[in-house]
This record gives structure tokens, sequence and C-alpha cells, in this order.
């Protein structure tokens, strides 16, 4: 069996940073409630803030199965929920057919059972499993259409599911579900009205300092508070997408890789790419730019903690 939620707030932010998750204490107290309550977690925040994760680390620190479903438009049923297997069925009523011994009730009967379904992630996380409610990641639902999302609704109310030829599929208990959104969209208040609710920001330097010496420990203390300071300054510049967290543990990682042991504009020039996604963001970085926010940055004075263990 896998590990018992924990039993408080300061007990959920312990179990999250063993998992090096960083978490701020409203994020942990909304995991804590949303355990206790067996209530689904509604996660909005831009995209590489870390909405994902949660859902992994809650796997992996209670010791369930994580069941992702990735959403993108014109989701629907058959690859959300279950769909028959069509070409085994027919097999089966081709092979009834030349034998000759079933009649057609008992072979319609036949191929409309459990071993004739494909189960897809959310029944699956519907079924029991040895180790206790799995962990349902339903991951960018604001990608999807609205009559997907009203669909929802009977999950995330009853966690059961009506298969017209087998009946209603319910939970014995419920599982545990993280839904994410980049709030490409507006959810409806439906659905969130039914879910704990939390918007996942931009760490602040001190956290996303101690967010890189967990991810990328062998980044160089003065480098990494290096790299927290320049992208913190670009989360400040017009740009189309700011980096996230993500970005920021890549970035450090490909620094890494390169031996820097300092920020300097040829290498800041040379691995925009890893840091921004989009042309326009890096055109308008590269250069004078990126210089100029170096020069800023070391004109101030780099805070003692910023390079603290």
């Amino acid at each position: 069996m896998g590990t018992s939620p924990p039993e408080s707030i300061d007990d959920t932010a312990a179990m999250l940073a063993a998992c090096d998750y960083v978490a701020d204490r409203s994020l942990a107290t909304t995991v804590y409630l949303s355990l206790k309550m067996g209530r689904p977690l509604f996660l909005e925040g831009e995209a590489g803030v870390g909405k994902t994760e949660v859902a992994k680390v809650l796997a992996e620190a209670l010791g369930r199965d994580l069941i992702r479903l990735q959403c993108y438009e014109g989701l629907d049923i058959a690859h959300a929920v279950y769909e028959w297997n069509y070409p085994r069925q027919m097999v089966e009523i081709r092979l009834a057919e030349a034998d000759g011994s079933a009649d057609r009730r008992s072979v319609a009967d036949s191929i409309y059972t459990g071993d004739f379904l494909i189960q897809r992630p959310i029944l699956q996380a519907l079924e029991p499993h040895k180790d206790g409610p799995p962990v349902l990641l339903i991951d960018e639902l604001d990608r999807t259409d609205e009559p997907f999302e009203a669909f929802l609704l009977e999950i995330l109310s009853d966690f059961q599911v009506t298969i017209p030829e087998l009946g209603v599929v319910k939970a014995e208990t419920p599982p545990i579900v993280v839904i994410t959104s980049n709030r490409t969209r507006e959810i409806h208040g439906a659905l969130k009205r039914r879910c704990l609710y939390f918007w996942i920001d931009y760490p602040n330097a001190a956290r996303e300092l101690e967010i890189l010496h967990r991810k990328v420990p062998d980044c160089d203390k003065r480098l990494s508070a290096e790299i927290v300071a320049f992208v913190q300054a670009l989360r400040d510049e017009d740009l189309y997408k700011h980096p996230g967290v993500a970005e920021t543990i890549d970035w450090a990682s490909a620094l890494v890789q390169l031996d820097a042991l300092s920020l300097e504009p040829a290498t800041i020039n040379d691995t925009l790419g890893v840091l921004l996604k989009y042309q326009d963001d890096i055109a308008r970085v590269r250069g004078s730019e990126a210089a100029a926010i170096l020069d800023r940055l070391r004109n101030d004075t780099v805070p003692a903690e910023a390079v603290a263990e």
C-alpha cells in the first residue's frame, strides 16, 4: 500500500520538500486541504511554474500510480475515458459466424464485456489500485473545449462513469485529482466549484534560488545567484513569453554542461534558446539588451543569502 496522506500543513510542506518541490505555505495548505477533504486540486498559472510537477510529486511521495490525461483540442470520451476494441470485436464476430454455434444475441452480449473495453486515463483512475487510489493528472484542461469540460462534472461530482453497454463504473475510493490550466481560456465556474483552487505564480528570487540548488546541485552557487537574478529581471521585460522555472532549471543545466562559472554576454547570447522560446523575444534580448541587464545586475550588490548554503 502507498503512504498515508500527511496529517498537517507542516507535514505536507515537508513531504513536498522531500521530493525537491519548494512550495510556499499557502500552496502546502491548499494541497493538504485537497487531500484531507477529498476534493480535486485545480492549479492555474503560467506555463513552467510547476503545476504539473505537483501531481508528479504527490504520486511519488504517497507511493501512488500517476495517471496522466494530456488535454488537447478535440479531446473526446473515446480518448479520455474508454472505447471499445472494434477490431477485436469484429474478429470475435467472424469467428462466431464461422463456427455457427452462437446466435446473434449471444454474440452481441459477449463482445460488450470488459475483455473488449479499452480503458483510457479517467476510467483507469476509477479502478482499484493495489497501492491505493492513484493520482489522476488532467493536464492543461484549458486546451479542451466546453463539452468535454461539462462531461468532467459527473466525474468530479460522483467519481463515476456511465458506460451504456455495461452500466455505471464508480470508484470505490476516489482518486487524487490534480487539474492544471495555463489559462489560455477561462474554465467554467461549475467545474471550479468542485475543486480547491490555487494560482501558482512565478517564485520570488529566494525561492527560485532554492529550487535551483535542489534541481541543479552541480551549479556553482554564485552562478546560480546570477542566473536567478537575470531570469527575474527578464520577467520585468516586455516579452511575449516570460521564462518559467522549468526554463531556469534547463538554462542552469546547460551552463553547467558548458562549464560556465559566471554569466557572460557571449554565453547568454549563445544559450538564449534554452531560456526563451520565441524568436521575437530572443531577438529583443540578444546583444545590447542582455549586456545591459547583466551590467545592471553586477552594479547591484548580490545579497549574501543569495549564495548561502
